[in-house]
């Protein structure tokens, strides 16, 4: 069964009248970010088995950052909101903010490890790239390499950049 989907602007009359907005996204992502009122109930939790309460039978409505991931485990939500009517949010807190509703930001939180990962792979290839064509054509093979280790983490989940960024100073700061 699939749920129903509304509309930033739906969903925002919705919360006004008492619905929960639920944000499954990561903890850091909610944190960087979120919307106003939502509370952040992580999808690996709810896909461990955590339960979404709220007020009995109060209707309870999943966003994320684009709806890719609302949509992909609708039935999970649906079982962690039970008995309660499900609603998803089409486009995710990307659709709310280009609704131009506000959003509550704090840039002082760190980049979701996602971001990080493309940012540091992305300079990781490019850099192998140029420095290819301008000092020595074995360096071509930093690029093969950040390549092979990204195709690695998308067959395996396992990121050897992820686990080694999760590390760094600005990641281990207490949230």
């Amino acid at each position: 069964m699939i749920p129903e989907s509304v509309s930033p602007l739906e969903a925002k009359k919705l919360v006004e009248h008492g619905a929960v907005l639920v944000d499954i996204r990561d903890r850091a992502e909610y944190l960087r970010e979120h919307i106003p009122n939502a509370r952040s109930v992580p999808l690996t939790d709810i896909a461990a088995g955590k339960i979404v309460d709220g007020p009995e039978q109060q209707t309870v409505i999943f966003h994320c950052q684009s709806g890719m991931r609302t949509a992909q485990n609708a039935s999970t939500l649906i079982n962690a909101a039970s008995p309660a009517p499900v609603l998803l949010m089409t486009g995710g807190i990307n659709a709310w903010k280009s609704a131009r509703f506000t959003t509550i930001e704090d840039k002082k939180q760190t980049l979701p490890m996602m971001r990080q990962v493309q940012i540091v792979a992305g300079t990781l290839i490019l850099t192998g790239v140029v420095l290819g064509y301008t000092v020595n054509s074995g360096l071509f093979l930093l690029s093969g390499f950040v390549g092979a280790g990204l195709l690695f983490a998308g067959v395996s989940g396992w990121c050897g950049m992820a686990m080694l960024l999760s590390k760094m100073p600005w990641n281990r700061r207490a949230k």
